[in-house]
């Protein structure tokens, strides 16, 4: 078997949670007196960590080290206590999870979102499924695309970079896993496009979680 394991993305492919950010950042935007925006602009705002979020979403005037960093602390305590309230695995993605289990796949995952977050969701929508670490951005861990993180979860596997690919639905996503010597798959139900994901490198494309299957055995 050539592949060993998996690394998924969170946002945009383990779970839709593209409303509660949407709604936790407009709260934010509103408090501060600035225009929001449709939840289907945050496809574009998310996937480079918090601060590029609050930076995309703040207008260009307000762009500033001090305004960044007001909302981004707001933005923390909003998101912090309504991260769950429409966030959902995506369809298909349980099942997958349980086909990988039974074929002895290890399962990880690497976020550019804070790392108490992404334990804490993972924890929550994901009780009775197994990963082998799951790692989000931090002190130490840069965000992606920087291969750190995807390293350091191959080295605890103790599999080769080469041997995992590695699931996300955007252009960073991608990077990343070229970055790093793993194998970029793009989840075509997550936020991005598939243009996106093919001009960033995509040696595979999948319509729906379970397309992930067939390529593992």
């Amino acid at each position: 078997m050539r592949y060993k394991g998996v690394i998924f993305d969170l946002d945009g492919t383990l779970v839709n949670s593209l409303e509660d950010i949407a709604d936790s950042m407009n709260t934010v935007l509103k408090r501060y007196g600035f225009p929001t925006h449709d939840a289907d602009a945050y496809k574009a705002f998310v996937g480079r960590g918090m601060t590029n979020l609050v930076t995309r979403a703040l207008p260009e005037d307000a762009q500033d080290e001090v305004w960044i960093a007001l909302c981004r602390d707001a933005l923390l305590d909003e998101y912090g206590v309504n991260y769950l309230k429409k966030t959902r695995p995506y369809d298909g993605i349980i099942d997958l999870l349980t086909v990988l289990s039974r074929m002895n796949i290890e399962r990880a995952v690497f976020s550019n979102k804070i790392d108490h977050l992404t334990k804490k969701i993972m924890a929550e929508l994901f009780p009775h499924c197994h990963f082998g670490i799951v790692l989000g951005s931090g002190p130490g861990l840069p965000e992606k695309p920087d291969s750190k993180g995807v390293l350091a979860i191959s080295y605890h596997l103790k599999i080769a970079p080469e041997n995992l690919i590695y699931v996300g639905d955007s252009d960073v996503d991608m990077q990343t896993a070229r970055n790093a010597g793993m194998i970029p798959a793009g989840a075509l139900w997550g936020f991005r496009t598939k243009e996106e994901l093919i001009s960033n490198g995509a040696q595979y494309l999948l319509d729906h979680p379970m397309d992930l299957a067939p390529i593992l055995q």
